[in-house]
């Protein structure tokens, strides 16, 4: 039973690893042009919040597996949510850090936010545990919406001429 306990939680980091390979250079190069809030984490902290994040979402995945028994049909819509909300995630850094939209990575991150609370809801009943384990994830992603927010709204994109 370690296998689907290992495989679930480093699930998550998948993504992480190929968005820290997105943001290196541009972390480097194109982000410190942006006008910034005084407020934001610092680049170090990033890395670091983002292993525990991905830890204790994957963690919380595999309870919710476990305790409705695999994947039954009764874990289509929470572990299907918990997906979505995971493509999403993984989604946000090409946005933002690749194709350099911040408008458009502004209303992704929106919408991540808004399916992590729905995936939040889904596991209630089933784990409070696995819930309690996305509370730290959802307050980040408030974090950073609002982030997104003020580096779009600082930042007007260039008109085309």
């Amino acid at each position: 039973m370690w296998l689907p306990m290992i495989g679930m939680t480093a699930l998550p980091h998948l993504g992480g690893f190929y968005g820290g390979y997105i943001t290196r250079k541009e972390v480097n190069t194109w982000y410190p042009t942006l006008k910034k809030p005084s407020w934001r984490p610092p680049n170090a902290a990033f890395p670091v919040v983002w292993t525990c994040l991905y830890t204790g979402m994957g963690y919380g995945s595999y309870l919710v597996w476990k305790e409705l028994g695999g994947f039954t049909e009764e874990a289509v819509v929470p572990l299907g949510l918990y997906g979505m909300q995971l493509a999403l995630n993984w989604s946000w850094t090409p946005i933002f850090f690749g194709a350099h939209k911040l408008k458009w990575a502004l209303i992704e991150i929106i919408l991540l936010t808004g399916t992590v609370g729905a995936t939040m809801w889904s596991w209630y009943p089933i784990s409070r545990t696995a819930t309690l384990l996305m509370v730290p994830y959802l307050g980040w992603l408030c974090l950073a919406t609002s982030l997104n927010y003020c580096i779009w709204r600082d930042n007007p994109e260039k008109k085309e001429e």
